[in-house]
């Protein structure tokens, strides 16, 4: 990203999350404040002026009508600057002491103050991803490289700012994971993440250095200036992506509650708002798939979700994600039509033509500096043809791989050859212990299937 247009969009993000420059602008209340400065009075120690800006990203004009107000309330005791620096220094009093044990009794975050919610719904809505527009070109530059069909690409384009979701399905290994985390690159431009949110008198922590991922060339010098910059609430990241599989249960969707530490922490979806969340192989979850889908069935139609904090309260959010479905299943035996419809876009991934798969098998002899060796891919065409295999997009690079092992394995430099081949198909497919093992030796027009039956019956074989 240019540095021109990085300082328009900070001109941009500024306007939608100003620095607050008094109490009333940050939209929390004194004694929630006061609470966290006791905490991290607390936990730090002797604290100077610039450490609690830094801690807190507040500005100083803030913490200073709140330090005066603790101190008037016996919370705390100023002291003098040391040796070496003229900044004055903050202690909790006994008395502080207490507030500070009370308020961690009642949440054990200590850190950034949070946004309140209210600012973080109008930012959400300011930075929406489905303002974003797809054409046409975009999708082909991002698509450059990748071998894939133009009908699909004029199905996922529009699905992209529709706000509709998008459901794909097809064989396993036909590129459904991989274009679907491929379309965050039509997406290049950033948004504000808060570090945590304030709903009520309870913090979420939402910040995820996993899922967020701050922009680098971001100005950091400016991020405690009062007159500079955008809320240092909020960090500046890459539009985020979420990717969960049979590992996602509803639990993963909720607020997380840690009971020994007492803190809060945002789901996955939330983590993922303004940025693309995928649900893959959507039928494995342990969990009924039908009440997996049932759980967005509210965001989906009011793009508002809705979370539980405390002993029950409830509150919305914003749900502003494109959410893609993937899965190898049968999607009639996953939901209803009924359901299906909500979902907008439904796009079939199927198996490679020869020629698409001899594009990809090009693309993976180049990226390894292999040279294309036209008798060997006829060879493992022969392969495909005589186990009625279909051809899936993974493969060409799975199988070369394997190849470069052996070559590495051997001494020698990486070169595609029938025996090489025949010895990663082995390695690569599982077939019935009645077949045997592929044939190397020959060209492909000697190898006959009378003499080799690798073909698998398709009542039996694996789809």
């Amino acid at each position: 990203m240019r540095n021109d247009t990085l300082a328009f969009e900070e001109e941009a993000i500024r306007q939608i999350a100003p620095r607050p420059r008094n109490l009333a602008e940050t939209g929390l209340a004194q004694d929630f404040l006061c609470d966290l400065l006791a905490k991290h009075c607390y936990w730090g120690g002797i604290l100077n002026q610039q450490q609690l800006v830094e801690r807190t990203a507040l500005a100083w004009p803030v913490l200073e009508s709140l330090l005066n107000f603790m101190r008037t309330s016996g919370y705390i005791e100023i002291l003098s600057p040391n040796e070496n620096s003229m900044l004055l220094r903050y202690s909790l009093t006994e008395r502080g002491r207490n507030l500070a044990l009370d308020a961690q009794l009642k949440s054990g975050y200590v850190g950034y103050a949070p946004v309140p919610l209210a600012l973080y719904e109008r930012v959400v809505q300011a930075q929406s991803i489905h303002n974003n527009v797809v054409t046409r070109e975009d999708m082909a530059r991002v698509f450059k490289d990748v071998v894939i069909r133009e009908s699909v690409l004029d199905q996922l384009g529009p699905a992209m700012h529709s706000g509709r979701p998008i459901f794909v399905y097809g064989p396993p290994g036909t590129g459904k994971t991989y274009t679907g985390m491929q379309l965050l690159g039509l997406l290049d431009d950033s948004i504000l993440v808060p570090y945590a949110l304030a709903v009520g008198d309870y913090v979420v922590q939402f910040f995820d250095p996993s899922v967020h991922h701050p922009l680098a060339s971001a100005d950091k010098s400016a991020q405690f200036m009062l007159d500079e910059g955008h809320d240092p609430r909020f960090v500046r990241c890459r539009r985020p992506s979420v990717i969960t599989g049979g590992e996602l249960t509803l639990e993963m969707l909720e607020l997380a509650h840690d009971a020994t530490t007492k803190q809060y922490f945002a789901p996955l979806q939330l983590k993922a708002n303004n940025g693309i969340y995928m649900v893959d192989d959507l039928g494995r979850q342990r969990v009924e798939c039908t009440d997996l889908l049932n759980r967005w069935i509210v965001p989906l139609e009011q793009k508002q979700d809705y979370l539980t904090v405390g002993s029950g309260t409830r509150f919305p959010v914003s749900f502003d994600v494109v959410l893609i479905f993937s899965t190898n299943l049968n999607p009639l035996a996953l939901a209803d039509e009924a359901f299906l419809r909500r979902l907008g876009y439904k796009v079939r991934f199927d198996v490679l033509a020869p020629e698409e798969y001899e594009s990809i098998w090009r693309q993976v002899c180049k990226k390894h500096a292999i040279a294309f060796d036209a008798t060997a891919f006829r060879y493992v065409l022969e392969l495909y043809r005589r186990e009625d295999r279909p051809l899936l997009p993974c493969q060409p690079r799975d199988l070369l791989g394997l190849v470069m092992d052996q070559c590495r394995y051997q001494g020698l430099a990486n070169q595609v050859t029938d025996e090489r081949l025949a010895c990663a198909w082995s390695s690569y497919f599982v077939r019935p212990v009645s077949d045997p093992e592929p044939l190397a030796h020959g060209k492909p027009d000697t190898l006959h299937p009378a003499s080799n039956p690798l073909v698998i019956n398709k009542e039996n074989r694996i789809c």
